[in-house]
């Protein structure tokens, strides 16, 4: 009764500005996925001028994502909703529902695949959003001692004496500009149905720059102080996610945790690990075709490299595919060539046509080990609503940028169910419309 309650609050509070489209919202049991801009959105963020100005927006906050990257069994199905976000966002795109601590408080944290420790504003913090954890009403909430083995493993922790008794802090940055300072604590997570206890977490208490998720972050990365891990004993390493369209405005997208509920029939490549950059997705990406067209590319920029940590990854933060520079150059020159001119910029995007051409717009297609992925030209293309433009929707690594990645981001993951099976370390693909 007391959640059914808070259920009828929660929905009558935000129907005030969203009555008409709540009823496609989903309910705060489900591992939904939102858009952060949207009408199921508890953000009062302003909503978007043009489709193209949000993407446009939110990559150009790419650059900063890939120095940042360059830096560094469940007894039921469990699924939480996602949500594609935008600029106020940053670097994180796409936000989940969970609760922490006992009773549980609502947050909307960004899913990072390349992040290992989660972590939330919390109340008294200096720079932080409104919304914040408040540690004081939670039963089972607790700091964590720099005595304890987490302590160590998480990044820039202070102490006063290595294992000395004390509270762990640490500081960390992120997204190239950004920084906070927390407290490693521990308290209930929920996510969909599951809770798992004595999470460990950070606890903000100040943050500075404009980067940081207002509502946290939950790390999906290979560390130790990742999701996959502190719960390895209920989901096994293994958990899935579809990421719905930046244009839909729903609890559309889903992540799915524990090897129960996955898809059966699911194309897979294997997963690399690289112990410079253990929290990172690394996939073998053998070549790029442009139609029927294998473009021609020299191995070595392809190639999986653990000593430099050269090689290519998929990354939910990312908002556009990025490839160095000579693989792009290549991928759009052979673009060009098939799809008729002139062509235009437009921000990130450096091959704009006319949109009365795409119907010669070759299919982008993606060379793995054991796998081709063919995209959808919704995945390929993006569309300018103020003229009649498509533009290719990848971009050249920022030269600045010293990282030897290849990432393939969100936007081309779109409509896709993305499988992270670290037990098996596979990787797969599957079509799914989740918008």
């Amino acid at each position: 009764m007391a959640l059914a309650i808070a259920t009828f609050l929660f929905i009558t509070l935000l129907s005030t500005t969203k009555t008409l489209a709540f009823d496609s919202c989903p309910s705060n049991e489900q591992l939904s996925v939102i858009p952060i801009y949207g009408k199921c959105s508890p953000f009062n963020t302003p909503k978007p001028t043009s489709w193209e100005n949000t993407v446009i927006n939110m990559a150009s906050k790419d650059p900063q994502r890939l120095s940042y990257l360059s830096s560094l069994v469940a007894q039921k199905p469990n699924s939480a909703p996602i949500a594609s976000g935008q600029q106020v966002f940053n670097i994180g795109n796409y936000v989940v529902r969970a609760k922490i601590g006992t009773p549980g408080q609502l947050m909307f944290m960004v899913l990072d695949t390349s992040s290992d420790t989660a972590w939330v504003p919390c109340s008294g913090c200096t720079g932080c959003t409104s919304t914040v954890f408040t540690p004081n009403t939670s039963s089972t909430y607790g700091s964590t001692d720099c005595s304890v083995p987490e302590c160590t493993q998480v990044k820039g922790q202070s102490c006063p004496t290595a294992g000395a008794p004390g509270a762990c802090f640490f500081n960390q940055s992120y997204g190239g500009a950004s920084s906070f300072y927390a407290t490693l604590s521990r308290d209930s997570l929920r996510l969909g149905t599951d809770v798992i206890p004595n999470y460990s977490f950070g606890c903000i208490s100040a943050v500075s720059g404009s980067s940081i998720p207002p509502q946290g972050l939950l790390g999906l990365g290979r560390g130790s102080m990742s999701l996959l891990s502190q719960s390895m004993s209920l989901y096994s390493g293994v958990f899935s996610y579809c990421l719905p369209s930046f244009k839909s405005y729903y609890f559309s997208g889903s992540l799915k945790l524990g090897p129960l509920g996955q898809p059966k029939n699911i194309r897979t490549t294997p997963l690399l690990k690289n112990p410079h950059r253990p929290s990172l997705y690394y996939v073998n990406l053998t070549g790029i075709s442009v139609g029927r067209v294998l473009v021609p590319i020299a191995p070595e920029l392809l190639a999986f490299d653990p000593n430099t940590g050269a090689g290519t990854i998929i990354d939910s933060g990312t908002v556009i595919t990025r490839f160095v520079e000579p693989i792009y150059n290549a991928i759009r020159d052979e673009f060009r060539n098939q799809v008729k001119g002139p062509f235009t910029s437009l921000g990130a995007f450096d091959t704009c046509f006319a949109s009365t051409n795409e119907a010669v717009a070759p299919a982008i297609i993606l060379h793995f080990t054991g796998m081709d992925l063919v995209l959808p030209m919704e995945n390929s293309l993006i569309h300018s609503s103020a003229s009649p433009l498509a533009c290719l929707a990848m971009a050249a690594a920022p030269a600045n940028v010293n990282s030897v990645l290849n990432v393939i981001a969100n936007l081309q993951q779109q409509n896709l169910r993305i499988l992270f099976d670290t037990a098996n370390s596979r990787l797969g693909i599957a079509r799914e419309l989740c918008n």
